[in-house]
């Protein structure tokens, strides 16, 4: 908790009492109060408690620990690409995927005076998104874990050369200025949001006509050819894979791991068929969790 800037420690205390009164409700995010995250707990389940942390370990470790019911991690963004390590986060937290939220992402330039700025703090992702703005009235982008703790770190400091990238509501959380709203470089900022739980909910839990998302992670055999083999099983049955992405497996870079997501569920035939090949080339096949659609594919 003491690495939130001081500004935000008393929201965070007081949201942590609440969360730990009622665990079952509570909810994990990382971040300070009033970052994205944040805001995505709120909307994607309103009637839950939101419990800072200060790193995606920490959120996901208040899950396992069982001090909050579910934790919500953002995955990727339409503009910058994947922001969490989720292919390393998940598969070794023994967490589930159990449903997905999209939220359109808001950028602010804020601080305490009205400039010049010499500096901007922000999240990686939040500075990436925003890189245009910043380069092209000289300001210098530097990193802090996460956009509301950015803005809080600013308060703190009271430098009015430096201002920080963040959502609005954190300007009004640590009565900061917004000099200019809208400083993301796309107007279709979207961040894709993964609700993390320690028990999968399944297919079964969908209500009836539901479009359902599956999420595995898999290793191929190291053969000629396997990738391509292992993935002809969805093409054969019609089952459509919305995402593919690799990463590395040890430091040999001899062996990738694949994560992907499909659209449908484990007991639909189809689906069933594809996954039942796929592990036939496999060393390796995961489900990470099958979960309700947040947004329409296709």
């Amino acid at each position: 908790m003491m690495s939130f800037p001081a500004p935000a420690l008393a929201m965070v205390e007081t949201m942590q009492v609440a969360a730990a009164a009622d665990p079952a409700r509570a909810i994990s995010f990382q971040g300070s109060p009033g970052a994205n995250s944040h805001s995505a707990a709120m909307a994607a389940a309103p009637e839950n408690l939101p419990l800072p942390c200060f790193s995606f370990e920490d959120a996901i470790d208040a899950v396992k620990r069982g001090d909050a019911a579910s934790c919500i991690i953002p995955i990727e963004n339409s503009q910058h690409g994947r922001v969490a390590d989720i292919h390393f986060l998940l598969p070794e937290s023994g967490l589930f995927i159990v449903g997905e939220y999209f939220m359109p992402i808001r950028h602010a330039l804020m601080a305490t005076g009205n400039g010049p700025f010499t500096a901007a703090y922000s999240h990686p992702q939040a500075l990436g998104q925003s890189r245009h703005f910043l380069r092209e009235r000289g300001i210098v982008p530097l990193s802090h874990a996460d956009t509301a703790g950015a803005a809080a770190f600013v308060k703190e400091r009271g430098d009015d050369s430096l201002c920080a990238i963040a959502p609005p509501m954190a300007a009004d959380l640590y009565d900061l200025k917004i000099i200019e709203d809208n400083v993301q470089d796309a107007a279709d900022n979207m961040t894709r949001f993964v609700l993390l739980a320690r028990e999968p909910r399944g297919s079964a839990t969908l209500s009836s006509g539901e479009a359902a998302m599956t999420t595995f992670i898999f290793e191929v055999k190291n053969i000629p050819a396997a990738l391509y083999k292992a993935l002809g099983g969805f093409a054969t049955n019609g089952v459509n894979m919305t995402k593919l992405e690799s990463y590395q497996k040890g430091a040999s870079f001899s062996a990738s791991m694949f994560y992907a997501d499909i659209i449908g569920a484990p007991g639909d035939p189809a689906v069933d068929r594809a996954l039942e090949e796929l592990a036939f080339h496999c060393k390796e096949l995961r489900i990470l969790g099958t979960y309700a659609q947040g947004r329409k594919r296709g």
